[in-house]
């Protein structure tokens, strides 16, 4: 059999490849990971490619033999049917539970601290969290924690599942951005735990030697609330400017970039409509 093909994300931008990713390393299946770099303005004509054979036109995209599974969520849930089920619960009801928990971070957790992006994780300077943001993440953190104290730990069902894999780019995104976990302490011990997993480790250390990807809207806006600190010191920031890598030379994809799609011969022409791609 053919091993199977990750298409995943530039590593300090795509949240939902490092699930997916994760998944597939925990669950110990083998497969060819294909980087697609999702920075401007390459991204539209890598995910365009993607699009000739996934449909939503986005990554992750797994692509084993002729079936191709788009979406992290599916993924995942691929990953734990081939591990024979073993990153889920075996009780139906805790079951349920942990799917409920990755379907609020699929459906809407992701809007949580929206400025606080996943490129933010990754920048050599941090801001502090606004007031807003911190209230946003203390519904998180309550919630995580009543989940761990029903467990026992040290993660959020006993064992490893996918519910803690799904929130793993969370808690990266929230936690470098020094948030105080001491309210929270099983959930504190929680990311201890997840963050020290050697597949973790691997894909954040690749992910910070990368380029960083500032984005415009990360600074707090002129009127936000931030906390009372005390004494802060923050390091001089950079111009906040969206960043464009040089243009590849022609008949040269950037470096990173996609460079060969599944099912060769079959693929039409690249399409160049926006609209139907999604970050």
């Amino acid at each position: 059999m053919a091993t199977p093909i990750l298409y995943s994300g530039t590593k300090n931008a795509s949240s939902w490849a490092m699930r997916a990713w994760l998944a597939l390393r925990e669950a110990r299946i083998e497969f060819i990971e294909e980087v697609v770099d999702i920075r401007r303005p390459q991204r539209f004509i890598n995910l365009a490619r993607i699009g000739a054979f996934s449909p939503p036109a986005m990554v992750p995209v797994l692509v084993d033999g002729n079936t191709v599974i788009a979406d992290s969520l599916a993924i995942m849930e691929f990953a734990n049917d081939l591990a024979g089920g073993a990153l889920l619960p075996h009780q139906a009801a805790d079951r349920a539970r942990a799917r409920s928990l990755m379907a609020w971070q699929h459906a809407g957790l992701s809007n949580i601290c929206q400025r606080i992006s996943f490129e933010s994780a990754f920048y050599p300077f941090k801001r502090p969290l606004m007031n807003v943001e911190r209230a946003e993440c203390r519904r998180l953190f309550d919630c995580l924690e009543r989940n761990l104290e029903l467990s026992g730990g040290p993660y959020l069902f006993g064992q490893l599942s996918l519910a803690d894999l799904m929130l793993v780019p969370t808690v990266v995104r929230l936690t470098r951005h020094d948030l105080e976990l001491a309210p929270w302490q099983r959930s504190k011990s929680w990311t201890v735990a997840l963050l020290e997993r050697p597949a973790v480790v691997e894909w954040l250390s690749q992910a910070d030697a990368l380029p960083h990807i500032w984005l415009d809207d990360y600074l707090p806006p002129a009127d936000a609330r931030l906390p009372e600190l005390g004494q802060v010191t923050l390091h001089e920031p950079p111009t906040i400017s969206h960043r464009e890598p040089p243009a590849a030379e022609p008949g040269r994809q950037a470096a990173g970039s996609l460079l060969r799609p599944p099912f060769a011969g079959r693929m039409p022409s690249p399409m160049a409509d926006s609209s139907r791609i999604r970050p």
